[in-house]
C-alpha cells in the first residue's frame, strides 16, 4: 500500500427494468448492453451486493472469476472496485481473471467465502457481439436460490445509485496479495490473485485414483484421448490435470488458450459445433474424446469412431458405476437428482440401486438443497451438465475424470460401456426441438393453450398409432416441484405427456437469454429389446414418428420467427419423414423479407425421403442451400413424435 487513501464514490443511477436474473443462469445480455447502456453493469452488481445482509457483508471474503470472453477484464476491475467500496473485505480472483464456475464454487466451499461473483455467459458465443453475464453463487458454492434472485431484482427496480472506488487498480497477471488503503476504511481491502487451477486440482485428488487413470493413459495398452477445450476457460485445467498431472500427451488437448471471442465459434459442447473433435474422433485414432463449454460446467463425451454419448445416458452410465471412484466407495451414493426432462435412464438405475430419485424443475439451484441436506449425490441435466455433492455446481471436468475411471475398472471402450448399459437397462431415445427467438408475450400464449389443450381430462387415454406400437396417454400435468427439504414449492415447470409405456412428450418455456425466449419440446421413447437398439433417435427414414398432438405455435398469421435446433442421442441435425410431417414454411434469404412462402405436406412422398430433400424439390436447391433457407422459419403447427423404431 502507498500513497493516499483511494476514494469511495457514490455514484447517481436509474434502474433498469430487465435486469431480472433468471435462475442459476443469472443475467445473461448481449455484450453491448453491458459495454453502451450506462451503469447497466453496476446497477446489477450493486444489487447483489445489496443483495448480502450488511453484517454478513462487511469483511467478508468473496470469490471472483471469467471464463475469459470479451469484457471480462473490464467487467473484472468494476466488480473489484465496487466490492472494495461495498464493504468486501478481500477477494480471491484467478489468474488473469480466469476461473471455471466449478472451480469458483470448490473455492466458495473451501474457504467459506461468502458467495462469488462469475463472469460468463455459458455455451454462448462471445466477443463484441456475442453475449456476456453475470452469475451470483451463495455461500453454499451454488447458484443463488429463487430467494435470492428475486431479491436482486427487487433491488435492481428501485436502484438510486452505487458505491465504486474508480481509482483502484489491481494487477490480474501477479500471483499474490494486493492490499489497497480506503478512506473511511478501518482496515485494508485485499485481492489475493491465486493460480486457476491448483484448489480445484487438489478436491479432485481426494475423489479420483489418480494412479489408475495415469495408467489408463500412460500405460502399455495406453488410451489414446482427445480433449477440446474450445478456447474457453479449460484449457488450464485440461493441460495441468489431464496432460501435467495425469500423463496424457500434450497434442491430446486442442483449443486450450483461452480466447475473448473463443476462436469465433461457438463454446458449445455438441455434435454441432464441437466439429474440430468429431471429425477427429470419426478417424479411428482416439478412443476417448470429450470437449468443455465456456465456463467448464458443461461436456460432451465421444467414443472411438466418433460414437455420441448423449446426456442422459451419461449421467445414467455414471450412476451405474460411482463404484468405480473412490469418493463414492468412502462416502456411499444416498440418491440422485435429474431435471424433468432429463430422461428417465437414471430412474432405472436408481431402481435397481434402491435409491430415491429426485425429479426436479430445470436448473441447478434446485439440486443444492437435495445435496446439502444429505439426500442427493449425483444430479444431471439433459443439457450436457453433470455433477456431486463433491460441490454444488454441475462439472464437466469432473465428469471426465469419472468416464476415465469407469474406462480403467472395467477395460471396455465407451461404446462397449453404453451397449452394456443398454442391454441392462433398455435404451431411451431422445430427442430436444428448440424454438429459439420467441416474443416472450407470444410463447405466453401458446404455453397457456397448450396447457389447455394438454390438461383437458378428454386427453387422457388417447391411443395413437406409431407403426405396429400404440402409444396410450396415461398422464398429463403441469409440473411442478415440492422441494422435500423446505417445502417450497415451485409451479409451472414445463407440460409433461406421459405415456403407459413411460414413454413421454414434454414442453417447457425457456428464458435463459431475459429478451427473447425459447419454447424446448422433448420427446422420450423407452426400448428393452436390444434388437432395437441401434436406431437412429430421430425421425428420419423409416424410424418414428412425431405425430400424437397438433400444436399451434402462433396465435397469429405473422407470429413469431423461430429458428429449429434439434439435439438427439446421436446428435444429428433435424430430418422429419414427410409423410409424418406437415406445416406451413416461410422461406427467407439474406435480408430479403420473404423469398417464398410454401405449405409442405408428407402426402404423396416416399418414406425414405428428407425434409431437406421435400425443400430441395420445392425449391429446386441443393441441400446446403435448403439449410441456409430455413434459419428462419414460421411454423403454423407441427405434429409432434414420439421416438420409436
Amino acid at each position: 500500500m502507498e500513497g493516499s487513501p483511494i476514494p469511495v464514490l457514490t455514484v447517481p443511477t436509474a434502474p433498469y427494468e430487465d435486469q431480472r436474473p433468471t435462475g442459476g443462469g443469472g443475467l445473461r445480455r448481449p455484450t453491448g448492453l453491458f459495454e453502451g447502456q450506462r451503469n447497466y453493469l453496476p446497477n446489477f452488481i450493486q444489487s447483489v451486493l445489496s443483495s448480502i445482509d450488511l453484517r454478513d457483508r462487511q469483511g467478508c471474503t468473496m470469490v471472483v472469476g471469467s471464463d475469459g470472453r470479451y469484457f471480462s477484464r473490464t467487467a473484472t476491475e468494476i466488480v473489484v472496485q465496487m466490492a472494495a467500496a461495498n464493504g468486501i473485505g478481500r477477494l480471491i480472483i484467478g489468474q488473469n481473471g480466469i476461473l471455471s464456475t466449478p472451480a469458483v464454487s470448490c473455492i466458495i466451499r473451501k474457504i467459506k467465502a461468502a458467495g462469488g461473483i462469475i463472469l460468463t455467459a455459458s455455451h454462448c458465443p462471445g466477443g463484441p457481439g456475442g453475449e456476456f453475464g453475470v452469475k451470483f453463487n451463495v455461500a453454499n458454492g451454488g447458484p443463488a436460490p429463487d430467494v435470492v434472485s428475486d431479491k436482486i431484482y427487487q433491488i435492481s427496480k428501485t436502484i438510486e445509485e452505487y458505491a465504486i472506488c474508480p481509482d483502484l487498480r489491481i494487477d490480474l497477471s501477479r500471483l499474490g496479495r494486493q492490499e489497497f488503503d480506503l478512506e473511511n476504511k478501518f482496515k485494508p481491502f485485499r485481492v489475493e490473485i491465486v493460480d486457476p487451477v491448483d484448489i480445484y486440482l487438489n478436491l479432485l485428488r481426494n475423489i479420483f485414483d489418480f494412479n489408475a487413470i495415469k495408467s489408463l493413459l500412460t500405460g502399455p495398452s495406453q488410451l489414446k484421448i482427445r480433449v477440446d477445450a474450445m478456447h474457453g476457460v479449460m484449457g488450464p485445467y485440461v493441460r495441468k490435470v489431464l496432460c501435467d498431472e495425469l500423463g496424457a500427451p500434450a497434442n491430446s488437448a486442442i483449443n486450450c488458450v483461452p480466447l475473448e471471442d473463443f476462436g469465433g465459434q461457438h463454446p458449445d459442447p455438441n455434435l454441432t459445433y464441437a466439429t474440430t473433435l468429431l471429425e477427429a474422433m470419426k478417424g479411428g485414432e482416439y478412443g476417448f474424446g470429450a470437449a468443455f463449454d465456456a465456463d467448464g460446467d458443461r461436456y460432451m463425451i465421444l467414443g472411438q469412431n466418433g460414437f455420441f454419448v448423449s446426456p442422459s445416458d451419461s449421467l445414467a452410465i455414471i450412476a451405474a458405476n460411482l463404484s468405480c471412484i473412490p469418493y463414492f466407495r468412502q462416502m456411499g451414493v444416498r440418491g440422485f437428482g435429474r431435471s424433468m426432462p432429463t430422461s428417465t435412464a437414471l430412474d432405472r438405475v436408481a431402481k435397481s440401486m434402491k435409491v430415491p430419485v429426485y425429479e426436479t424443475p430445470a436448473g441447478w439451484r434446485f439440486f443444492s438443497n437435495l445435496m446439502d441436506s444429505g439426500r442427493c449425490s449425483l444430479c444431471g441435466e439433459e443439457s450436457f451438465g453433470t455433477g456431486s455433492d463433491h460441490l454444488r455446481e454441475k462439472d464437466g471436468l469432473w465428469a471426465v475424470l469419472v468416464w476415465l475411471s469407469i474406462i480403467a475398472a472395467r477395460k471396455q471402450s465407451v461404446e462397449e460401456i453404453v451397449r452394456d448399459h443398454w442391454a441392462k437397462y433398455g435404451r431411451h431415445y431422445y430427442c430436444r426441438f428448440d424454438y429459439e427467438g420467441l416474443e416472450p408475450k407470444a410463447t405466453y400464449y401458446i404455453m397457456r393453450d397448450l396447457e389447455a389443450l394438454v390438461t383437458d381430462k378428454s386427453f387422457i387415454g388417447q391411443q395413437f398409432a406409431v407403426g405396429s406400437h400404440i402409444y396410450s396417454i396415461a398422464k398429463t400435468d403441469s409440473f411442478e416441484y415440492v422441494d422435500p427439504v423446505d417445502g417450497t414449492v415451485t409451479k409451472k415447470q414445463g407440460l409433461r405427456i406421459i405415456f403407459s409405456d413411460a414413454s413421454r412428450l414434454i414442453f417447457r418455456l425457456s428464458s435463459s437469454s431475459g429478451v427473447r425466449a425459447t419454447i424446448r419440446l422433448y420427446a422420450e421413447s423407452y426400448e428393452r429389446d436390444p434388437s432395437g437398439h441401434d436406431q437412429e433417435p430421430q425421425v428420419q427414414d423409416q424410424s418414428c414418428a412425431l405425430g400424437t398432438v397438433r400444436l399451434p405455435l402462433q396465435s397469429a398469421p405473422h407470429g413469431p420467427l423461430m429458428k429449429k435446433t434439434l439435439i438427439t442421442s446421436m446428435g444429428s441435425k433435424l430430418c422429419v419423414t414427410p409423410n409424418k410431417f406437415n406445416a406451413f414454411i416461410e422461406v427467407f434469404e439474406a435480408e430479403e423479407l420473404f423469398c417464398r412462402s410454401m405449405t409442405i405436406s408428407g402426402q404423396g412422398f416416399p418414406n425414405n425421403l428428407s425434409f431437406f430433400s421435400v425443400l430441395q424439390l420445392k425449391l429446386g436447391a441443393d441441400k446446403e442451400r435448403c439449410i441456409v433457407c430455413i434459419k428462419k422459419v414460421e411454423v403454423k403447427f407441427v405434429r409432434l413424435l414420439i421416438i420409436h423404431t
